[in-house]
């Protein structure tokens, strides 16, 4: 750790000295062996000298599991190990292990003990919303599709059932996939979101479910595709709502129709306004939880947002197709109900590979959210907005703009400005001069020591390419296909392209790769070349990378990945101070990376929390060689495939503790 800087180093120190860290709780019980395991480990542990306190930690990492072991293909596996480096010269291995909550489709009790079920989908009513697509066999649907979660804890907690520590888990549903009889049913589910009570044990630091609550989101409309999430500052879960549906194309609107029909019973309700916003979930100190939607953010694909550590600067990525790097800041700290909204502007530096810019900031307006909403609620159309129109009207007052790889031209009517910065987002910031080029802005984090943020782009194609049609042409690069991993310098006293000073110490001023977070795509394109099991990426490197999240204690970027070019997805660790990059984890084949949440100290244990969704989900030509071995594993070990796991890495056979002595 000689080169890890003197400040970060200080700061690691003060939030480590002396806590225990990373339980990493207990695995499962065939793991474990029992109390006596444990004790045995612990005794076997090597002696620190009194006063000794964490210093370091650095991950040792597994390889890509292969068909030589298809059990290990078709589950959660993990065969890598955590040293943990102490003050005084000493340090101690861990061998880890995956901990599941649950996995969606299991049954768990709710506050009054009767059994709910898990990831289980609700309409406006609250009533659950069943599958019949197969006669006689009605079921209520269930998602296959975890994603984001959030862990956290709150003063003077108290639950039926917690014999420990009271701890929450919030966790989001993204879609299903399919219905009994196959359909694809992405997006046309209301997402729903549930508070886990978790009991942790003081001695080991392994979390257990004890009670299942359903957050009524009726009261937000419902809720829209909720896929990657982060905690703020002020210990509330932060949603998404990604891939706002098209108001233009409401009327014809497959996804919309089929979502309005099975929340309201009505297949023309729903507004598209109301989706494509910023959630917010408030856990209470019994275990429930209530929802509100800010309007004020930005009506994008959301992926995921992150507050700085101002309590104001929210820096949003945006999963799309001419998407953008969005910038929020909030008139009062801890209250993201009302500020001022940012779209960036790339001035590109370099064109190799996936490129570098300068970035500055275009304002977009300030709004309320309660504003918005009004307006929303009062039932303001497109065409009150802004006309839009799919073909050249050779009119100069109409304005040509790329949306979802496609030209647009469009006009705001007179006085709609923030309407149409708020609501059609995606055409106004590029009506505006913003970069609306990036393909896929997935997860986003920040690193507060260094005062740096990252940004995953998954795939490098199309809008982002120099010459490809869907291009607008601020953002010209050459790839990867896989993707890469952005890091962006975060400054103060920086001024907009108007002029005015932005009231923030966080802004991100460039952007450029993390050299070793860049995919390698076999064969030198996208999907051209494949290894012998079927992978178009090079497996010893990240490809498409998705979830990220930042570790302040361990120095670590977690990157998950959601790939069509790896096939199994993996869970990475890399450490900013040493440059390693170290495989954590492998999902189960055709599963996606999510969920994915560092959380640094939790009465005294630190948890990585890491989910998976729609295990066995077969692309053609990535898994051909392995679908007939693995399908028949991945179907037993997942309800037929329509379940997915919920929980976090941990330690096998023992927690680790960093206390003194």
């Amino acid at each position: 750790m000689t080169d890890m800087p003197v400040a970060a180093r200080r700061r690691a120190l003060k939030i480590l000295g002396g806590a225990p860290m990373l339980p990493l709780g207990t695995a499962a019980a065939g793991l474990l062996g029992g109390m006596g395991a444990m004790e045995a480990a612990l005794a076997a542990a090597p002696r620190r000298k009194a006063g000794a306190t964490f210093a370091a930690a650095a991950f040792n990492g597994m390889p890509a599991p292969g068909l030589d072991t298809p059990a290990a293909m078709a589950t959660t596996t993990v065969g890598s190990s955590l040293r943990v480096s102490y003050t005084d010269g000493s340090a101690q291995d861990f061998t880890l292990a995956y901990q599941p909550f649950f996995v969606t489709g299991d049954m768990l009790p709710d506050a009054k003990g009767q059994p709910v079920l898990a990831g289980g989908y609700y309409d406006i009513r609250n009533q659950p919303i069943m599958d019949t697509s197969v006669p006689g066999r009605a079921r209520h649907f269930f998602s296959d599709g975890p994603d984001g979660s959030s862990l956290l804890t709150l003063p003077r907690a108290r639950v039926p059932g917690v014999k420990g520590n009271p701890v929450f888990a919030v966790v989001q549903f993204e879609y299903t996939t399919r219905n009994q009889a196959n359909a694809e049913m992405h997006g046309m589910l209301p997402s729903p979101i549930a508070v886990i009570t978790l009991d942790q044990n003081p001695k080991t630091g392994k979390l257990t479910p004890v009670r299942y609550h359903n957050v009524d989101t009726s009261g937000v409309n419902g809720l829209w595709i909720t896929c990657g999430a982060s905690l703020s500052p002020w210990n509330t879960h932060l949603s998404s709502e990604e891939y706002e549906p098209d108001a233009t194309r409401a009327a014809t609107d497959k996804k919309l129709r089929g979502f309005s029909q099975n929340l309201y019973g009505d297949a023309d309700r729903a507004n598209p306004y109301h989706y494509g916003h910023l959630p917010e979930v408030t856990v209470h100190p019994d275990g429930t939880g209530s929802i509100h939607k800010h309007y004020c953010l930005g009506r994008i694909s959301h992926e995921l947002v992150q507050v700085m550590p101002d309590e104001r600067t929210v820096l949003m990525g945006d999963d799309a197709t001419n998407g953008g790097l969005f910038l929020f800041i909030a008139d009062k700290p801890r209250d993201l109900s009302s500020g001022r909204l940012y779209v960036a502007r790339w001035h590109q530096t370099s064109g190799t590979g996936p490129g570098a810019a300068t970035l500055s900031w275009i304002p977009l307006g300030s709004a309320s959210s309660a504003e918005i909403r009004k307006l929303v609620d009062g039932g303001i159309k497109v065409a009150d907005i802004m006309d839009v129109k799919w073909s050249d009207p050779e009119d100069g007052s109409y304005t040509r703009v790329l949306f979802d790889g496609k030209p647009n031209w469009v006009k705001v009517m007179p006085g709609q400005e923030k309407a149409a910065a708020f609501l059609e987002t995606h055409r106004y910031a590029a009506l505006a001069g913003g970069s609306l080029g990036f393909t896929k802005m997935e997860g986003t984090t920040v690193n507060i020591a260094d005062k740096k943020a990252y940004s995953a782009i998954s795939r490098i194609e199309t809008s982002m390419l120099a010459g490809n049609a869907a291009n607008a042409g601020h953002i010209r690069v050459e790839g990867p296909y896989s993707g890469a991993v952005y890091e962006l310098n975060l400054r103060g006293g920086q001024s907009d392209q108007a002029g005015a000073r932005i009231d923030s110490e966080w802004v991100p001023v460039d952007m450029a790769p993390v050299p070793a977070l860049v995919s390698e795509d076999l064969g030198g394109g996208p999907r051209k070349a494949q290894d012998a099991l079927g992978n178009f990426a090079n497996p010893d490197k990240v490809a498409t990378p998705d979830n990220l999240k930042f570790s302040e204690a361990l120095r670590t970027l977690f990157i998950g990945e959601d790939s069509n070019t790896h096939v199994n997805n993996f869970l990475w660790a890399y450490n900013v101070d040493t440059k390693v990059l170290s495989r954590v984890l492998s999902c189960p084949a055709g599963a996606e990376s999510t969920g994915l949440h560092a959380v640094d100290e939790i009465h005294g244990w630190t948890y990585i929390m890491s989910n998976f969704q729609h295990p066995g989900d077969w692309e053609a030509g990535l898994h051909d060689k392995v679908k007939p071995t693995l399908d028949p594993l991945i179907r037993a070990n997942y309800k037929d495939r329509f379940g997915a796991a919920v929980g976090y890495l941990t330690a096998t056979p023992s927690s680790i503790r960093l206390s003194k002595g």
